[in-house]
């Protein structure tokens, strides 16, 4: 069985700070579970003018008493690809664990969307799988589904709290420049 999670989200921040923000937001108070955070490759496409980035999380997780005995380690590395289009404002950062993938494979895409000048849609979705038979899948998808929900109200915290960080940031401005440049 699969189970799938969407909300979507009115951001009043522009598209540009949020765009910064998302690769700005660790550390931050709401996701002290994010241990490192590394960008492993990021290139612009010269034809089109679309930003790739690849980076690498390493992130803790507390487990039920029952998953310990499932997960020796609570570490878990997880993946970020995304793709930034300056010239039609929208930016997509996909996700998914590369640790404990099949007891539990969570794949998220975030999507930015410019809305106006001052506001930016994002729509989250993800998809959770576990590949155990039996009566435990449905109960470790659950979990994951309930971590989501929980997940993604921080990690919009962190990023709220990465634009403030930013707006007093000279890298802020530098970067605003560099995406118009893309344009």
């Amino acid at each position: 069985m699969v189970k799938f999670f969407k909300q979507v989200t009115d951001l009043k921040h522009s598209w540009e700070q949020l765009t910064l923000a998302v690769w700005s937001k660790y550390p931050n108070p709401h996701s002290s579970h994010v241990l490192t955070s590394d960008v492993v490759d990021r290139y612009v496409d010269s034809r089109t003018g679309y930003l790739y980035t690849t980076r690498v999380f390493l992130k803790t997780h507390n487990l039920p008493k029952w998953g310990r005995k499932l997960v020796s380690n609570n570490e878990a590395f997880v993946v970020e690809h995304s793709v930034c289009k300056p010239n039609e404002g929208t930016m997509v950062v996909s996700q998914k664990n590369l640790s404990h993938a099949k007891l539990l494979l969570v794949e998220e895409t975030q999507k930015f969307i410019r809305k106006n000048e001052l506001e930016t849609t994002m729509v989250t979705k993800a998809r959770i799988t576990s590949n155990i038979w039996g009566p435990l899948c449905s109960k470790i998808e659950s979990v994951g589904l309930k971590r989501m929900i929980e997940g993604t109200k921080n990690s919009c915290n962190g990023l709220l709290y990465a634009v403030d960080k930013l707006k007093t940031s000279k890298n802020a401005f530098a970067f605003k420049n560099s995406l118009k440049a893309l344009k």
